[in-house]
């Protein structure tokens, strides 16, 4: 499975619960952290896209992927941790774990793995 795959989702779920937390509650720390978070996952998406569709993997967008999950680890398990709220510091916090654990795979593998031209 290629990076972009799930990237772009979850990308867009941490940007959604960014917008939604300043909706719904005004937080301009969940609207700057989600959505900063989201944006810079979606970034990093689009790149690995673009380099997969010019049969090249693109480290600088695994890199990005990987730090913004583990930043998103840290902050949403230390938030979980001090108020124990499962919803949203829990979810998030589980969910970029895992996320987190495939991005290191992916760069312990090599990247994507491009398939062979085929003429």
């Amino acid at each position: 499975m290629h990076d972009f795959c799930f990237t772009i989702p979850y990308g867009l779920a941490v940007l959604a619960g960014g917008v939604l937390g300043y909706l719904r509650r005004g937080s301009t720390a969940s609207l700057a952290g989600g959505a900063g978070s989201g944006l810079v996952l979606l970034l990093a998406g689009y790149l690995s896209l673009q380099a997969f569709h010019k049969r090249r993997n693109s480290f600088l967008a695994l890199a990005l992927e990987t730090f913004c999950s583990l930043g998103l680890t840290f902050v949403m398990g230390q938030r979980y941790l001090q108020t124990s709220k499962v919803m949203p510091a829990g979810v998030v916090a589980a969910l970029s774990a895992v996320m987190s654990l495939f991005y290191l795979y992916k760069i312990a593998t090599g990247g994507n793995h491009i398939p062979a031209k085929s003429e």
